[in-house]
């Protein structure tokens, strides 16, 4: 018997619920968030073929992607390194980024003491 964690991807439907409709991973006790994940496309191409009992069905166009864990990213790879992976997925350097991330706290630090 495999008794491997598969991880699922998982929504709330409640947008101001703690996730605001991010998707998380519920990680049970004893495993570790994954480093890389897999995760098929799956796109509808409009078409219809016959399933096993003749009934159309549609057909759906299937593209494997590739996720990796940023933390893990920024762990292993340089600071250079690191900038150039944030730079290719269209984000920030991360001391820009960081800076911007820090002013954003203290304003919503601000806005609840008020």
């Amino acid at each position: 018997m495999n008794n491997k964690w598969i991880p699922e991807i998982m929504y709330e439907d409640d947008a101001e619920g703690m996730t605001g409709h991010l998707p998380f991973i519920p990680v049970p006790n004893g495993e570790t968030m994954p480093r890389f994940l897999l995760i098929w496309e799956s796109r509808d191409t409009g078409e219809l073929e016959p399933n096993s009992e003749g009934e159309p069905v549609p057909i759906y166009e299937m593209d494997l992607h590739q996720y990796a864990s940023m933390n893990t990213l920024k762990e292993k790879l340089t600071a250079a390194e690191y900038d150039k992976v944030r730079a290719a997925l269209g984000l920030e350097p991360l001391k820009i980024a960081s800076k911007k991330g820090s002013e954003i706290t203290e304003n919503v630090k601000k806005n609840l003491n008020q």
